[in-house]
């Protein structure tokens, strides 16, 4: 509200100035709403953090295959141990290499083969996903050129699991 004093001077009262801060706020929430519905549409858009992150993780499940797991030694060092146990002190040496070392190197390339089976099947499920999805939406090129090397790593790596289980690979040394 303007009040005028006795010299004809107008001045603006703290309700006045309240009421154009107000007038002023409503002028520009166009353009807020607009930008709040930019940054919503934003977070709404698919960033396909989850297909890289399943493309490193077929890339980590290749490498694995390759170097070994924790859980293919233990399993392999378990079916040593069981060797150990089923074999007799009279057995001949044939029968002891396979009881004890054979079993365990069969059962480390089982594992490694497993890695490798499940580092394909991601690789392939990363670079199958945009068929499937949102057309027109593309896949970045790093999460592709991730994906492929988990699937060449995993494809490797089950060869030579393959290779290693039926013996072909570094077999077992013969008794003879």
């Amino acid at each position: 509200m303007v009040t005028r004093t006795a010299d004809g001077t107008a001045h603006e009262t703290a309700e006045d100035r309240q009421d154009e801060e107000a007038v002023d706020a409503t002028e520009s929430a166009p353009e807020t709403e607009t930008a709040e519905a930019a940054a919503a549409a934003d977070e709404e858009k698919p960033t396909g953090v989850g297909q890289g992150a399943a493309a490193v993780v077929s890339a980590a499940l290749g490498l694995v295959s390759l170097t070994g797991s924790w859980l293919g030694t233990v399993a392999a060092a378990r079916e040593t141990l069981d060797g150990q146990l089923r074999t007799s002190t009279d057995a001949g040496v044939a029968t002891q290499i396979k009881e004890m070392y054979g079993d365990a190197w069969q059962t480390s390339a089982l594992w490694g083969g497993l890695f490798a089976l499940t580092a394909l099947i991601v690789g392939a499920v990363v670079l199958l996903r945009p068929a499937f999805g949102t057309p027109g939406r593309l896949q970045a090129p790093w999460i592709k050129s991730v994906a492929w090397a988990g699937i060449a790593l995993g494809a490797i790596g089950l060869l030579l699991a393959v290779l290693k289980y039926t013996d072909v690979l570094l077999g077992l040394p013969s008794a003879a």
